[in-house]
């Protein structure tokens, strides 16, 4: 390493920031994140400066000189002069200050690293000043690791350590902050239910030990086929999970997200296959949970649409498990996002409504021409198959045959497949173009588009 890295205690301390404009402004934001006292070296200030300055939050000094750099814990230089810099780095480097010159290297006892914020939790990223662009790429990545209310269980946990020590014997904390930090306590925080968060340590703390493990399971979203359409808490749930249960419909790829050693386990529904019924599917989940373990139910989209998920919720909060869901992209959102255009359109279609094909055995047929009126998009999920059907419905209610469909097959994926046509033509195109399920058929009935008038009902 040519460069040691180090946190500075910033308390009770002042940073000197050399410049008036953007750059110094920069600096100011970062280090307003600490408790520094900030010290502004310019004799004119941008809006952003002077407004810190007359709150009060910055002490400005228009006299360059050492003194003024003495005692500091760092000193920026953001001039964008060159001769300015260097003499601001001469009279730092005399009063014996660390300096950070910006944008020249050479004047740098110290540089900035990417950060990551969870105060009290911070995480900083380096590559020594040689690929700053791949130091915001780790950053993001470590982003999505950390979820926003980690810092606030971490303080949490400072509050509650002496207490921690009174009242669990050495032994036995190890599996108290694992609990903590790996159990219900994180996974509340993480849904911004702070207040539930506290409630649980504090209720395991009058218990007066970590007690036996419990599971929990979360029922996610895994989009509709790219990995990187993933929510950040549907990935952290992933790389958490001890087990995942997955449909057919996920992407190999989003499994590849998930934790090395999270055991995984297919149940979904393969055409001429032995096939998971719902039953024991809750059952599953429900019993590795009770394990102890934490299950993560991944769903292809978005899991409160289509995804049968009310059963498995009531199975989850029947065991007395702690139960989430993760809403993901449903294959509406990617499938418009394909085409180039909005699920609606202000004066054209002002509603939107999402309905499957696929219904419960037994179901009558949904009624297709009530759902279909103008200014409506009608976005039809696993329509393949009853596209005949659909389009008899429709025409027989007096719906124009001329209104436009669209249909996204494997939409957002590699496979993804775009057609269009008209209504009357939907089935021919889909027999052509031989497309099959999963795929999202757009019927979009703008305003102002009449009626035909039919004058008998198909049967």
């Amino acid at each position: 390493m040519k460069t040691f890295p180090m946190f500075l205690q910033m308390a009770g301390r002042h940073v000197v920031i050399v410049g008036g404009g953007e750059q110094a402004a920069q600096k100011a934001r970062l280090m307003l994140k600490t408790e520094a006292r900030l010290v502004l070296v310019a004799q004119e200030l941008d809006a952003e400066l002077a407004g810190l300055v007359a709150e009060g939050r910055a002490e400005l000094v228009t006299a360059l000189s050492a003194q003024v750099f003495r005692g500091a814990a760092l000193v920026f230089v953001a001039t964008g002069c060159v001769g300015l810099d260097y003499a601001a780095h001469a009279l730092a480097k005399e009063a014996g200050a660390l300096v950070n010159v910006v944008d020249r290297p050479a004047l740098c006892d110290a540089t900035t690293p990417s950060i990551v914020d969870r105060d009290p939790v911070v995480v900083a990223i380096s590559t020594e000043g040689t690929a700053p662009v791949l130091a915001r790429q780790i950053r993001s990545k470590i982003e999505t690791l950390l979820e926003p209310g980690l810092g606030e269980l971490a303080a949490l946990a400072g509050r509650l350590r002496p207490q921690v020590n009174r009242q669990i014997p050495q032994r036995e904390r190890r599996f108290f902050w694992d609990w903590v930090f790996g159990g219900p306590p994180r996974q509340a925080m993480a849904r911004g239910a702070g207040r539930a968060a506290l409630k649980l340590v504090k209720d395991r703390l009058e218990g007066a030990g970590a007690g036996p493990v419990q599971g929990a399971i979360a029922l996610v979203g895994a989009g509709p086929g790219a990995a990187d359409l993933l929510t950040l808490r549907a990935l952290r749930l992933l790389q958490e999970a001890d087990v995942i249960y997955y449909d057919r419909l996920v992407d190999p790829a989003v499994l590849e997200l998930a934790r090395r050693d999270a055991e995984r386990v297919f149940v979904g529904k393969e055409v001429g296959a032995c096939s998971w019924p719902q039953d024991r599917i809750n059952a599953v989940i429900v019993a590795a949970a009770r394990q102890g373990r934490k299950v993560v139910r991944l769903k292809s989209g978005d899991p409160g649409i289509f995804g049968r998920v009310t059963e498995e919720l009531e199975s989850a909060r029947a065991a007395g498990l702690p139960v989430e869901i993760v809403p993901g992209v449903t294959a509406a959102s990617a499938a418009a996002a394909s085409l180039g255009r909005g699920l609606t359109e202000r004066g054209q279609t002002d509603r939107l409504l999402l309905a499957t094909a696929t219904c419960k055995p037994g179901d009558p047929e949904p009624d297709w021409a009530q759902m279909l009126q103008p200014g409506t998009t009608l976005a039809v999920y696993m329509g393949v198959q009853k596209a005949a059907l659909i389009v008899d419905r429709l025409q027989a209610a007096g719906i124009p045959s001329q209104i436009e469909a669209e249909i996204v097959a494997n939409a957002s994926t590699p496979q993804e497949r775009v057609i269009r046509c008209l209504l009357s033509g939907l089935p021919e195109a889909l027999d052509q173009a031989q497309i099959t399920n999963p795929a999202v058929i757009f019927l979009r009935w703008p305003k102002g588009a009449a009626r035909t008038v039919v004058k008998s009902a198909a049967a």
